[in-house]
């Protein structure tokens, strides 16, 4: 059988035929597009807002009482230059498709990123409750330095909190970036959007999705495989989704949503509920509630597996 190899003529055809899927197109390619974030800096940043938080939690610098002063605020002069550098390139992406002529993108960028820096002293104290939630809500827990290092949730929820604070501020791009790395890393889906009191526990964490208008509580806490969705979306008359609204749950205080759980749609979780592990939750659940699922039947199939059954029962 004869090998087809990428000559020079099959080259240049095939080079053809994608330069033609670049015209007139724009989001899905970014020729000459100079001002947008670079991903790999803004993980860069959301690294050394870390630190920021927990200093001296990655070890790659040594962090003592006596340069503690000195390392924080060469980091927070770091973050603040290079953070307000990508803030501006995202707003300047943004006026470049709204076609905006008297946006002043560097200002912008300078005031957002103050305000979160101006913020990290309270996200921090937020942190430690988040912290203290992980260690007082799972047994297995030795430490808060073992949450701080190596709790998926913790991680998730750090950079939601930062990411969070750029959305507040209309910053394009960056924290949906920083929310997809977390994403990526942990296998937890926070839209930055979300907003999330104080207490907040993630347990294991592996397929956790939390929508963009969703609205949790103080001392919450999540299994994984927890849903918080939308149930329907709303169009327009010619049926393209129709954007914002309020279409994700409500999650009061001290609620407690167990493995699995879907709740989907803008409905309320009352204070105190219980949810069950594999439940589908449509419809308000009044405060102080547990919702769960019957007891499924079990069923055992296969050779020898009914004898076993039965034998094992007896025991």
């Amino acid at each position: 059988m004869e090998t087809r190899r990428l000559d020079k003529k099959a080259t240049e055809a095939i080079v053809d035929s994608l330069l033609e899927t670049y015209k007139n197109d724009s989001g899905t390619n970014f020729i000459e597009v100079t001002n947008l974030p670079f991903q790999e800096k803004v993980i860069e940043i959301l690294d050394m807002l870390r630190e920021l938080l927990f200093p001296g939690y990655t070890g790659r610098e040594r962090v003592t009482t006596s340069n503690l002063e000195f390392v924080v605020g060469d980091l927070l002069c770091k973050v603040n230059d290079e953070l307000t550098e990508q803030v501006e390139r995202a707003f300047r992406h943004a006026c470049r498709i709204k076609k905006c002529e008297d946006c002043d993108c560097r200002k912008k960028a300078e005031d957002a990123v103050y305000h979160l820096l101006g913020e990290l002293p309270r996200i921090r104290e937020i942190l430690k409750t988040d912290v203290a939630a992980a260690y007082d809500g799972d047994p297995a827990a030795k430490s808060y330095e073992e949450v701080v290092l190596s709790y998926p949730g913790l991680a998730a929820i750090a950079t939601h909190r930062i990411a969070h604070e750029l959305y507040l501020q209309d910053v394009p791009l960056i924290p949906r970036m920083m929310s997809e790395w977390a994403h990526k890393l942990t296998g937890i889906d926070i839209h930055p959007g979300a907003t999330i009191g104080e207490r907040f526990f993630i347990d294991h964490g592996t397929g956790v999705v939390i929508g963009e208008t969703a609205i949790i509580g103080r001392n919450v806490r999540l299994y994984q495989g927890v849903t918080l969705g939308a149930l329907r979306f709303k169009t327009d008359k010619n049926g393209r989704l129709i954007k914002g609204g309020k279409r994700h749950p409500t999650v009061e205080d001290d609620v407690v949503i167990s493995a699995e759980a879907t709740i989907l749609g803008d409905i309320t979780i009352g204070k105190g509920a219980v949810i069950g592990s594999n439940t589908w939750v449509q419809d308000d659940v009044q405060a102080g509630v547990t919702v769960k699922m019957e007891n499924p039947e079990l069923k055992i199939a296969g050779r020898g597996a009914i004898k076993n059954h039965l034998r094992d029962a007896k025991h």
